[in-house]
């Protein structure tokens, strides 16, 4: 845990309810479309951390609403431990591509494996690309410079992938 005591799932959240109070299906929603292209959340990080964002008095609890959802707000202090987070240090990269290490075993894998791997992992990282670029296009046109700057690293990483799986060995 950063010296800010939060971790960059709780952080992100953090982060998210500047935009004012939400649910946790809200925070989920804001997560995928805002950070998604490269940063992933799973809904039960999100339900997990909200809890104890809010014993630690990071976030309040506001009036519960239909099917007894509960919007969670931002406190004075969860905008300082934001504030904190942010001038850390991020750390190193953590890089967990399932397609690499897959191919790292490659001599394992059957011809069709390979080739099922490889198409696989391209349509992917060609969805993905066109995706992240659009997305960075409307940021820019929504004059969000920081969210583009950001979404223009997810199409330079599926760039990259894809370059990658170019001249990766097809095996044989």
């Amino acid at each position: 845990m950063a010296e800010s005591g939060v971790n960059p799932t709780a952080a992100a959240l953090l982060g998210l309810l500047h935009e004012g109070p939400m649910t946790g299906g809200q925070l989920m929603a804001a997560a995928e479309r805002r950070l998604a292209p490269y940063w992933s959340m799973t809904r039960s990080q999100v339900y997990r951390e909200l809890p104890v964002l809010a014993e630690k008095g990071l976030v309040r609890l506001g009036k519960p609403g239909p099917r007894m959802s509960q919007p969670y707000a931002l406190t004075a202090a969860g905008k300082r431990t934001f504030s904190r987070w942010l001038a850390e240090d991020p750390g190193r990269d953590t890089i967990r591509n399932p397609t690499a290490l897959r191919i790292a075993f490659g001599d394992l894998h059957s011809p069709s494996q390979l080739k099922n791997l490889y198409a696989s992992a391209n349509e992917y990282h060609s969805e993905a690309l066109a995706a992240a670029r659009e997305q960075a296009k409307n940021a820019k046109k929504e004059g969000e410079a920081y969210d583009a700057s950001a979404l223009e690293f997810a199409v330079a990483y599926h760039k990259a992938a894809l370059s990658w799986l170019k001249s990766a060995p097809v095996g044989g």
